[in-house]
């Protein structure tokens, strides 16, 4: 921006005259010529003279005057709206009317850190994420409060989070470990589980993706249930396990059959949801049973 500075209006002496506005004999003193006409310096300072921008005050023929788009200032008067820095010898700009100096102008323009509220001056590292701007340092996760860096981080409604934090307070806790569950896992029983702490109870191989079965809130592999728990079918003397086509089960005194295994011991009629007679530790139907 271009600075003008004017000299005081050249004030001379003069023998024979009298000021424009007062009237006083100017004989041998200082007098101004405004438009042509003598005035006194009292006179020229109350009527003539141009008012500064900054105090108000009329700027008299005894101090330097500086102008700029029209406007008016005192030497001394011409300073920065932000820090009053002295600008009558240095470089400005102008925000809204306002004069100010190149960092305050800087300043003003640049963008606000979301973190700190200062501003962000140009050739700062600047992190943008979502409309809103931060300087790098005030960057933080709401969780242990340290600068995100170039790691990656989690959002939670108007917070940011490391991952580590985002995991601790918002994850999905396992039901056995009680750690959080930061990818996959396995819901079993409304329950979440890490895909690796699901596991047989007896030979602890996992069982996401594969049949299992519970046995007095424990959780069993096939085999495991096969030679464990699972009660032996009567007639073939193999482990029900309720898979398969074994999945339906006759019980009678005690004793266990597959259903397909429940037949008359003797004709081999399936017995399933039919009249029979038990011998023992075997089953008739009714007239191989009639026979004895």
């Amino acid at each position: 921006h271009t600075l003008f500075f004017h000299s005081s209006p050249r004030t001379v002496r003069t023998n024979h005259s009298h000021c424009f506005y007062c009237r006083e004999d100017l004989g041998g003193k200082r007098f101004v010529r405004s438009e042509g006409r003598p005035v006194c310096v009292r006179c020229h300072t109350k009527f003539c003279a141009n008012s500064c921008v900054e105090c108000h005050r009329p700027i008299s023929v005894e101090t330097k005057e500086l102008s700029h788009k029209g406007r008016y200032w005192h030497e001394e008067c011409f300073r920065c709206a932000k820090c009053y820095k002295p600008l009558a010898k240095e470089p400005f700009n102008t925000k809204d009317d306002r004069i100010m100096c190149v960092r305050c102008c800087s300043k003003e323009d640049a963008p606000c850190c979301h973190g700190c509220y200062k501003s962000i001056l140009a050739g700062a590292e600047t992190v943008v994420y979502k409309g809103k701007s931060w300087h790098d340092e005030c960057f933080i996760c709401c969780g242990c409060k340290q600068p995100m860096g170039s790691q990656s981080f989690l959002s939670k409604e108007s917070d940011v989070y490391c991952t580590p934090c985002y995991d601790e307070k918002f994850a999905k806790r396992c039901f056995s470990c009680k750690k959080p569950i930061t990818s996959g896992g396995v819901n079993y029983q409304e329950q979440p589980w890490h895909s690796h702490c699901f596991v047989c109870s007896s030979c602890s191989k996992p069982l996401a993706g594969s049949s299992f079965t519970n046995h007095q809130n424990q959780v069993f592999c096939v085999d495991c249930y096969k030679s464990c728990v699972a009660k032996k079918c009567n007639g073939c003397q193999n482990p029900i396990t309720g898979f398969g086509k074994g999945v339906n089960v006759v019980n009678f005194e005690g004793s266990s059959w597959h259903e397909y295994c429940f037949n008359c011991k003797r004709c081999s009629l399936s017995l399933a949801n039919k009249r029979f007679v038990a011998k023992g530790r075997d089953v008739l139907c009714s007239d191989c049973g009639n026979k004895e």
